[in-house]
């Protein structure tokens, strides 16, 4: 059916001809995009003015005006329809009855409206005292009725936008920056509001109304584009979901995907981070370009006083490099800057600007990408040294970075760079894009680079570190790879990309061992010093780890982290520099823990104590922190030996809301005096919300979990049930391996879990440790966002490591039980 034919059938039967036209419209496979909006709000046109011109017979004075996206002939499935009754003050009952004829037929639809009905000068007060109502105005567009009432209020609207322009604007940018701060950057978000977020649709028509004020204008390339596809993703999203929802959440985005006839969901996200970015990258240089005019004119009027009226001087140059100058608050080129006969001078610029800690221009960005020759390989050492000089210069790295890829200047340095640009990370613990996380790394390392003796190859090796992710398989496999080709390529020496290789090949070996392994175990300092090799490639990596895990986000990083790590790197160094580890002896218990074994067998029950742990003091200052962080709380736990003790006492644990970091276990032999044996429980935990529980609390809790008279898997099942759930993407199943030569002492279990309260008490169970006659020594702990991977030592009743078919057995047994 054509257009034609289907405005005639909306025409011809009514509210329901519309409904009927409009279904039709939006089920239709072969229309999408530009084309159906343009047919849609054509199609609600016709059918508006004909409510129009029923009820207005004989009213003169009147118009009914389409504004806002309606106003632009954008219409999304789900859109609201922005209509204003415009008249110039007669028969108001009339103008009111002429209302209620088109509201009410909308609203009998389901439709979203938005409606006013004013007079022209009370359309201008409020447009005058609400800035959202004059930014919907700007695009008035005629529908039916008095076309020069219509014409009047557009000719006035924008006149007095362009001489309200210098007070607007700076309202209208702020408007901008509040609502970024609200909703965050559309090109890094999971789960992104099209509309609100900073790059979305809302500042596209931003945009718009800059141009409209003949201040400004922004950059017109790849714009109109960007803000179609974030409109046709908006649409698939409506179609989907049936609601009018601008945020795409994760449960929908496959389905948007396929409605878009894309491949997956992750191809979906890096189209909308592409169109994002540009649309922020604009949203950049206009408001810069509006800031830099305000001031102009500010400025002039005192200027021509001065000079007499005479004419305008030149604006001042400062030199900051070879062919790099600034002016007017931006580093522009020199006026004998030659870009193609000087192929280090966008790196150049680029560090420049970022040392200044001011912007590139933008004029300066397309001027080298349009001319700039392509570098040699290897590149010559200038250009290796401006590089590092620009990912060493801090945050204002951020902004020129984004500046040269928005012209395609990074992926013409870096071709390995178009594989991780824009490219989403599907881990809640992450918070940025990948290209985005490498650069924020080297921003974290910049802080870092006076506690390295290479500075610059930990600032290549941040931002190097993730860039196999763009490729299958384990991305730092893949990276080793990459990063040796690229480190040579940029002009590094044999050694040098050696060890940017070891760098990248190994960014999370010590964050890994760190938390899952027990670094009281020789095997395991032995085989990060294997792995490492030397003490400069440790350093580096120290510092590239704490880079790394602070550029990820709040989950990945803390004191505690960082403390396990500073000891593993300790025990490292000393291999590394001659002293062989010395196999770990049982400790023999301190006086406090020999108290509660035997205040526990003298009771028959447990026995506990809680002590706060704190930063220790920096081992190069010897200066004890100001304000010391909690590093979570030793609890202390002697019980009689008996079966079900983890369990029993990981449930308590997660219904009093505690975090366990690390947890040890061993079985204590009393002075002869006290014969009989009890178990010592020495744990790291931390409270999740709020302050420790009372120890008596958690005491009276455990006895009952041991004799069986608190059920703690019922507990933990209720407290789970009161929440709302909510919808999302399922978790994977759970996986346990046994990790090869991990322990010379142990058998080393690891399990990878959705987080959830009590899996640590589901664990305990499954291991039935007094039926599979395995006794676990120690565990510790490491949760990223909601995966948890937990390391378990374990032993035979003798002590001994497990026969490894016996492991393998376990693993399985293990894993089965905790995917029921």
């Amino acid at each position: 059916m054509t257009s034609t034919e289907t405005r005639t059938e909306a025409e011809d039967s009514g509210p329901s001809g519309y409904a009927a036209a409009r279904l039709r419209l939006l089920q239709e496979g072969a229309r999408s995009g530009p084309p159906r909006r343009a047919a849609l709000a054509e199609l609600t046109d016709d059918w508006l003015t004909g409510l129009f011109t029923a009820g207005s017979t004989g009213l003169r004075g009147v118009s009914l005006v389409a504004v806002g996206g309606y106003g632009r002939g954008e219409l999304s499935p789900r859109s609201d329809l922005d209509l204003l009754l415009l008249h110039d003050g007669g028969d108001s009952r009339a103008v009111a009855a002429l209302a209620d004829r088109i509201w009410y037929p909308v609203w009998d639809l389901g439709l979203a409206l938005d409606h006013s009905v004013r007079t022209p000068a009370e359309a201008r007060k409020t447009a005058g005292e609400d800035l959202k109502v004059q930014l919907g105005l700007l695009d008035a567009r005629h529908l039916a009725g008095d076309l020069g009432l219509t014409a009047g209020l557009r000719t006035a609207i924008l006149a007095d936008w362009r001489n309200q322009a210098p007070k607007r604007l700076p309202e209208l940018q702020e408007l901008c920056a509040e609502r970024a701060e609200r909703q965050g950057e559309l090109q890094y978000l999971l789960e992104p509001d099209l509309k609100e977020a900073r790059g979305g649709l809302r500042d596209a028509t931003a945009l718009r109304a800059v141009a409209a004020s003949w201040l400004a204008d922004a950059p017109r390339e790849g714009l109109s584009d960007a803000r179609r596809r974030l409109l046709d993703v908006r649409d698939a999203l409506h179609l989907a979901t049936g609601r009018a929802t601008d945020r795409l959440a994760l449960q929908e985005q496959d389905q948007v995907a396929a409605e878009l006839g894309l491949l997956d969901a992750d191809t979906l996200l890096r189209q909308v981070y592409e169109a994002a970015r540009v649309v922020s990258y604009a949203s950049d240089v206009t408001w810069r370009e509006v800031g830099r005019v305000l001031r102009s004119r500010a400025v002039r009027p005192r200027l021509r006083a001065m000079l007499g009226g005479g004419p305008k001087p030149a604006a001042e140059r400062s030199p900051l490099a070879e062919g790099v100058v600034e002016m007017d608050g931006e580093v522009v080129l020199a006026r004998a800057a030659r870009p193609e006969r000087d192929p280090v001078l966008p790196l150049r610029a680029a560090a420049a600007a970022a040392q200044a800690g001011l912007p590139l221009s933008l004029h300066a960005v397309r001027r080298m990408a349009a001319a700039a020759r392509p570098l040699p390989t290897p590149w010559p050492a200038e250009a290796r040294e401006q590089l590092v000089t620009l990912l060493g210069s801090g945050r204002p790295t951020v902004d020129v970075w984004e500046a040269l890829e928005a012209e395609g200047l990074i992926t013409r340095l870096l071709p390995d760079w178009e594989r991780v640009r824009c490219r989403p990370q599907r881990n809640a613990v992450h918070i940025w894009t990948v290209d985005r996380h490498l650069i924020e790394t080297a921003v974290r390392a910049s802080e870092l680079t006076r506690r390295v003796g290479r500075p610059d190859l930990l600032l290549v090796a941040a931002l190097l570190h993730d860039i196999g992710k763009g490729w299958p398989g384990d991305h730092s496999v893949a990276g080793e790879i990459i990063a040796r080709d690229v480190a040579a390529r940029i002009g590094f020496d044999r050694a040098d990309v050696a060890v940017l290789a070891t760098l990248v090949r190994h960014h999370l070996l010590l964050i890994d061992t760190a938390t899952r392994r027990d670094l009281e175990d020789p095997a395991t300092v032995r085989s990060v010093a294997e792995a490492v090799g030397s003490q400069g490639t440790l350093e580096l990596l120290h510092a590239l780890t704490e880079s790394d895990a602070l550029a990820t986000g709040p989950a990945a990083w803390s004191s505690w982290r960082g403390s396990l790590v500073a000891d593993l790197v300790k025990r490292v160094a000393a291999v590394l520099a001659g002293d062989a580890p010395e196999e770990p002896e049982a400790a023999a218990p301190t006086a406090e823990q020999e108290r509660l074994a035997i205040e526990a067998f003298r009771t028959g029950g447990p026995v506990l104590a809680l002590r706060a742990q704190t930063e220790p003091v920096d081992p190069e200052t010897e200066a004890v922190p100001e304000d010391p962080e909690p590093l979570g709380v030793e609890l202390l736990i002697a019980v009689p030996d008996q079966p079900g003790v983890l369990p029993a006492v990981a449930g308590v644990l997660a219904m009093h809301r505690l975090t366990v970091r690390t947890a040890g276990l061993r079985a204590l032999d009393l002075p002869d005096e006290v014969p009989g044996s009890v178990l010592l429980l020495d744990w790291r935990v931390a409270a999740e919300y709020g302050s420790l529980p009372q120890a008596t609390r958690l005491r009276a809790d455990l006895v009952r979990a041991l004799d069986g008279s608190l059920d703690i898997a019922a507990r933990l099942a209720e407290r789970d049930a009161a929440y709302p759930r909510r919808r999302g993407t399922v978790a994977p199943p759970a996986r346990v391996t046994v990790a090869p030569a991990a322990s010379r002492h142990a058998t080393v279990i690891e399990v990878r879990a959705h987080d959830a309260p009590g899996l640590l008490h589901r664990i305990g169970h499954a291991l039935a440790l007094e039926k599979a006659h395995v006794r676990v020594r120690s565990m510790h702990v490491s949760t990223l966002g909601a995966n948890a991977v937990d390391a378990f030592y374990v032993t035979g009743t003798q002590g001994a490591p497990l026969p490894p078919e016996e492991a393998l057995s376990v693993a399985r047994a293990l894993e089965e039980a905790l995917r029921e």
